[in-house]
């Protein structure tokens, strides 16, 4: 799978990128990806405390200047000289790797400005820094995560399908955030199918695609050996195949899961329809960890977040790697570029 070429983007709009937990490394990681993009963009705002991004820039001994945004009209022009930020204001000082729920109102404001911004159409998509679910959830935050959340806020609820994509390879699982024996137990014909459709659509919308074509997983070892392995591949995942295939979408399996991400095997598919998290989450992370950016389809604007967590154990210490943010950043804004574009 080939990467897309390094390029000026025609984007009018910046990017909302979100604080995440201000304990945990998605500060740092703004900084260093502003330090990155300045000089050739996409540019983007950040909603974030100014002062504490001022305070730790000067801890980390980083030299970037922070201009204090009213709104987001002129974040394009400042962003070359200076990181744009819309303050969203902490209610607590935050310390480095000790997640704090008095922050969590913080958090949750500044994902709902950063949504708020794209439906007005004051920017062109959404880059989510990391959360703590569990902080959230101590003070009343009601969703699993921050694809749940978006959708609800756009309207989008139950059409939102997670896509983890990096320049080597593309998955989507159809079950997500659930145990092994709790995802099998819900897998059914019509999530396959549902994932596959919109993972097509997105695929020639947003990602340029022509004739995307989608290898599925099979759920058992060897795609279940004509049953003697399992019967799922029979029963659940190839009558969803062919009801993709008579809507003229280019669909091949059942694949046998440990097959179907050799060097060989990725080049004659354009994204992977995996059954479970894990399957399609644990080949894109050993291939390229550090390119992997989590991508919301089904959504009526843009989203996209790096491939990793808070990481609170090394907040603070200045050796969080910026380049999945950085990978985020810039695939958000080819998506949304190629959206305004269409």
């Amino acid at each position: 799978m080939k990467s897309a070429a390094t390029r000026p983007l025609a984007l009018t709009k910046p990017l909302a990128l979100t604080m995440g937990d201000p304990a945990g490394i998605g500060g740092e990681l703004t900084l260093r990806a502003w330090l990155a993009l300045r000089g050739r963009g996409p540019a983007f705002i950040a909603l974030d405390d100014p002062g504490r991004l001022a305070d730790l820039a000067l801890g980390l001994g980083l030299t970037v200047p922070i201009h204090v945004m009213r709104d987001a009209a002129a974040a394009t022009e400042v962003f070359g000289s200076a990181l744009p930020v819309l303050p969203v204001a902490l209610a607590a000082s935050p310390v480095p790797g000790q997640p704090d729920p008095a922050n969590a109102r913080a958090v949750v404001g500044s994902i709902e400005r950063a949504a708020e911004l794209c439906l007005h159409g004051d920017a062109g998509g959404v880059v989510t820094n990391p959360i703590n679910k569990a902080a959230l959830y101590q003070s009343g935050f009601a969703y699993p995560g921050h694809t749940e959340f978006l959708a609800a806020l756009t309207g989008a609820t139950g059409r939102q399908i997670m896509m983890l994509a990096s320049p080597m390879l593309r998955v989507v699982p159809v079950t997500v955030h659930a145990s092994l024996r709790d995802s099998i137990a819900m897998l059914t014909s019509g999530m396959i199918t549902a994932a596959a459709r919109t993972t097509q659509a997105a695929l020639r919308r947003d990602f340029g695609i022509v004739a995307p074509r989608l290898a599925v997983a099979g759920l058992n070892p060897h795609a279940g050996e004509q049953g003697a392995l399992g019967g799922e591949e029979t029963s659940l995942i190839q009558p969803a195949i062919d009801t993709l295939r008579s809507e003229g979408i280019d669909v091949s399996g059942p694949w046998p899961p440990d097959t179907m991400f050799t060097p060989g095997a990725r080049a004659r598919y354009d994204v992977a329809i995996c059954m479970y998290h894990d399957q399609a989450l644990i080949p894109l992370k050993t291939l390229d960890m550090d390119h992997g950016v989590n991508v919301t389809l089904g959504l009526p604007i843009v989203r996209t977040s790096p491939d990793h967590g808070t990481a609170f154990d090394i907040a603070g210490k200045g050796v969080a790697d910026p380049a999945s943010l950085i990978a985020a950043i810039e695939l958000a804004g080819r998506l949304a570029e190629r959206r305004s574009a269409g």
